[in-house]
């Protein structure tokens, strides 16, 4: 129940974080691209990949799970999902799972467009009243 717990700490935290910086970032360059979300989820991916590898077992700190739980689940899932993505396709591509880390690519971007396209069509569905 402990490592929970670190991930919730770690989510609201995290959160809170993607909320100020990405407003701080929209409001320095302008809001006609989303360059807050674009900073928020490169600075996620170098955070979590740096993490895994710092933290790992190849590693040069040992540090309890719950540490790597709280930074990569909690902090980096709250401030982006875009960081375990990254990490995971990293992970396929040095595998040498080129075609699995390139379906994970296009296939996220895909569904997750069509998802938000599914969900502004119910949403608007919605707004009307049908």
């Amino acid at each position: 129940m402990t490592t929970y717990l670190w991930v919730a700490i770690g989510g609201a935290i995290g959160s809170i974080a993607r909320y100020w910086a990405s407003g701080a970032v929209a409001n320095a360059f302008g809001a006609t691209f989303p360059w807050g979300t674009l900073v928020v989820n490169v600075v996620g991916s170098f955070i979590i990949g740096f993490t895994a590898t710092l933290t790992g077992p190849d590693g040069r700190l040992l540090v309890p799970s719950d540490a790597r739980v709280f930074v990569m689940v909690g902090i980096c899932g709250g401030f982006t999902t875009f960081s375990s993505f990254s990490l995971q396709t990293l992970t396929l591509v040095q595998d040498g799972e080129w075609a699995r880390a390139a379906a994970n690519t296009v296939g996220s971007f895909v569904l997750c467009m069509v998802a938000v396209w599914a969900g502004h069509v119910a949403a608007a569905l919605l707004n009307r009243g049908t």
